[in-house]
């Protein structure tokens, strides 16, 4: 009989349990498509009487993670502890030392580790697979690294965190506030407590880290993405947008221009009628711009203990059959040193609100301003006032036609300087997505 492929797993989170469930009830078609059995021998997390919902009695149990990566007897190694130092990087890198397999669902560790630990999984001629650090059960890592690699890549981006895509929905479907959308997410544990990694746009930009390595074959860089996230979009916000043929998304965008890699995550207007807009609640999507193959989308659940496990083992499935591909799509000492776009150029329309006090020439110094920057003006809406009740100001929505960031803010600075503005502007850029 085929040798079994040996198993641990530290972490027995949600995902966690649910991998060792799939472990012990799929045996049979697991086998069949691996060729060989995949058993879970050893498992290491916080609490050991407590219920998960699988069998742990034949198991080798450690009460330290890093022992079971050091001195288990297992052929591959999964880390679904979560966070970017400490215990989880500690025993990815044991296992990979050892040149023992790691699977990995942990993309802030892999963020800003990435790089390192590719180059220790290929000194130790073993591997690091991490399907399920991106997108949950949306097989981008696996399309990117191995179905695109015959492809130059322009561009990829997408709706990479759940909780931001939740809100905002319910923001442009029910008309909700901000921060009506945010409890009721914290109520249905789509969101934390602290949600500031989610709302933030921090978690997005982890992934999209990962993403723009395999995209371009340079080193992860997570630090120099520009972030943004969605905590100053309003229900008006929502509002204008549809009633101008756009809905507002988190995105996390990066793309080869002349300058370098440009590497974004923030709220973005985007047409209506786009893929990408009809991507709701807490589903997520990539888009990968290619040269042989155009532009493809894959969407799907980005979060959940099935979904993200499913992920974990397609990857454990590889280990099984002898799949070995580079760690970010390319040798790790041939990754080019990330070379960062200037933001501030970044070129493409904007959506702008203004709060401003009703007084003789204030729209004509705002129309003179714009113009004094090169901004041409799509479309100009004056909406109702920004406050009930509030007579000294006007709600004005403003859209430009292609123009830079630099100029937007020079020109946004100039008008606020006039004295015109109730507030501060809003500003939010559009992606148009061709």
């Amino acid at each position: 009989m085929t040798t079994p492929l040996r198993i641990g797993i530290a972490g027995l989170g949600t995902v966690g349990a649910s991998l060792a469930r799939l472990l012990q009830t799929k045996t049979d078609s697991i086998t069949r498509r691996a060729g060989r059995p995949i058993e879970l021998v050893a498992v290491s997390a916080r609490a050991k009487t407590k219920n998960r919902g699988f069998d742990a009695s034949g198991l080798a149990w450690y009460d330290d993670p890093s022992a079971l990566a050091r001195e288990a007897e297992i052929d591959g190694f999964v880390e679904l502890i979560g966070g970017s130092e400490g215990a989880a990087l500690e025993c990815v890198r044991a296992a990979l030392e050892r040149g023992v397999p790691v699977v990995t669902a942990n993309k802030a560790l892999l963020a800003h580790h990435g790089v390192e630990l590719a180059r220790l999984a290929a000194e130790n001629g073993t591997e690091l697979l991490y399907e399920a650090a991106v997108a949950g059960g949306i097989p981008i890592i696996k399309t990117m690294r191995e179905g695109l690699s015959g492809n130059e890549v322009s561009r990829v981006y997408g709706i990479l965190n759940g909780t931001c895509n939740y809100m905002l929905t319910r923001m442009e479907r029910e008309g909700l506030s901000f921060d009506l959308c945010l409890k009721d997410a914290q109520d249905l544990g789509y969101a934390e407590a602290d949600p500031t990694f989610d709302i933030g746009g921090f978690d997005a930009a982890h992934k999209l880290g990962i993403l723009t390595s395999l995209a371009f074959g340079t080193e992860i860089d997570a630090d120099s993405i520009y972030v943004e996230g969605i905590e100053a979009v309003t229900a008006e916000d929502i509002a204008a947008a549809g009633e101008l043929g756009y809905s507002i998304k988190l995105l996390a965008v990066a793309q080869r221009t002349d300058t370098g890699i440009e590497q974004r995550v923030h709220p973005a207007l985007i047409p209506a009628a786009a893929a990408m807009a009809q991507v709701s609640g807490v589903t997520n999507a990539v888009a990968v711009d290619t040269d042989l193959l155009g532009s493809i989308m894959l969407a799907g659940p980005g979060a959940g203990g099935d979904a993200t496990a499913s992920a974990v083992l397609s990857d454990i499935m590889d280990i099984a059959t002898g799949v070995v591909l580079p760690t970010l799509g390319i040798p790790a000492d041939k990754l080019q040193p990330y070379v960062r776009a200037r933001m501030r150029a970044h070129e493409g329309g904007y959506y702008i609100r203004l709060s401003v006090h009703d007084q003789v020439g204030a729209f004509a110094s705002i129309a003179t301003r714009m113009a004094e920057n090169g901004i041409s003006l799509e479309s100009i809406v004056q909406r109702r006032r920004a406050r009930a009740g509030d007579k000294a100001n006007a709600q004005v929505i403003l859209v430009t036609h292609e123009t830079t960031e630099n100029a937007v803010r020079e020109a946004l600075r100039a008008i606020s300087d006039d004295g015109h503005l109730g507030g501060q502007p809003q500003m939010l850029r559009i992606e148009r997505l061709d």
